[in-house]
Parts: structure tokens; C-alpha cells; sequence
């Protein structure tokens, strides 16, 4: 039996000969042409959106707006696939992430559970990145206290009353960060 790396080129290259676009998740796209096929790396810097599910709607308005922005934002509920061991999952895709969005509300600060565990990861993963580098950025989506051992060190951004208004700010410091970060040689 061949090993995994000859099945996943195999089928690549049939599904190229076949005419289709092959789209590998944080590698980029493999499209056919008329001379064999074209890679287009993924350039878009990755967004990991943690939230509760109560909030689900809010932050799939956030995922479409970065998107539309020119991210790649990272939504279980788009990223997961069926069977997947969706616990390692979320730990990689927070570890591979170029910015953490924790998405406060009254529900998420009072709720235990996976949203308090992907918090508590990411804040983990921000201690091993230079002290001004930005990675893990705090909205709320409602009038809502964020944690003292977020709120005393990282500035907040506010997705109400004025939702555009917040995505303005929010991608201004996505932009930000990401124009002061060196680039990949």
C-alpha cells in the first residue's frame, strides 16, 4: 500500500486531469491549466474565532467580514469535518493562527467550557511570541465584563452599538500587526 504522501499527490493529480480546483486547507490552491496546473499559496493571514454557540449568528457575521476582507478566519463550524478528532483540531488551528479573536458576550464570560479552554490555549501560545507582537485580540459582542487576566493587559474592541464601526477597528489592528510582522523568507 502506498504511504499517504503518493495517495494525497495521486489524487491531486487526478483531480487536476479531471479539471478541477483542489483547494488544501492552509497550503492553497492547486488549479488546473492548460500547460499541467498553477499553486496559488494561501496568503491570507489565519483568524481563529472563539466563541459560545449561543452567539453563533454574531460570529458568523464576523467570519463573512473578515473573509470579505481578505482573511481567513477559522470557524469550527465551517473547519471541521465529519469524524474528525475535532479536540486536536481546534489546538492546531489555534497553534497555526496568525491572530486569535476571542469573542466575549454575557453568555461566553459566564459559561464554562470549550470557549474557556481555547482562551486559556491561546493565552498560553500568545506567551511564546515576542512581547509587541499581536495575536490574541478581544471583542465584545454586548455590554459584558471581560476577565481581569485578559482586560488588564490587551486592549478590547467593541462590536456594539456600532458593528462597522468595530470591524473597522478590529481589521485596522489586524493591518497593523500585520504590516510591522517581518516577512517569511
Amino acid at each position: 500500500m502506498p504511504n499517504s504522501v503518493e495517495q494525497v499527490v495521486r489524487i491531486l493529480a487526478q483531480c487536476l486531469r479531471e479539471g478541477y480546483t483542489v483547494d488544501i486547507d492552509g497550503l492553497g490552491i492547486f488549479r488546473p491549466t492548460r500547460h499541467g496546473y498553477e499553486f496559488q499559496p494561501r496568503t491570507a493571514p489565519r483568524v481563529f474565532l472563539a466563541y459560545v454557540r449561543e452567539d453563533l449568528e454574531q460570529v458568523e457575521r464576523l467570519y463573512r467580514a473578515l473573509r470579505r476582507r481578505g482573511y481567513d478566519p477559522w470557524l469550527d463550524r465551517k473547519k471541521l469535518l465529519p469524524g474528525q478528532d475535532w479536540p486536536r483540531a481546534i489546538q492546531r488551528a489555534i497553534e497555526l493562527a496568525d491572530f486569535f479573536i476571542a469573542c466575549f458576550s454575557s453568555r461566553a464570560v459566564r459559561k464554562r467550557g470549550e470557549f474557556q479552554s481555547e482562551l486559556r490555549y491561546a493565552l498560553e501560545c500568545a506567551r511564546r511570541l515576542p512581547l509587541d507582537e499581536l495575536y490574541l485580540l478581544p471583542v465584545r459582542l454586548d455590554d459584558c465584563a471581560v476577565p481581569a487576566r485578559v482586560s488588564r493587559e490587551i486592549q478590547y474592541v467593541d462590536l456594539f452599538p456600532d458593528w462597522h464601526g468595530g470591524i473597522r477597528r478590529l481589521v485596522a489592528a489586524l493591518e497593523s500587526a500585520r504590516s510591522r510582522r517581518p516577512k517569511a523568507a
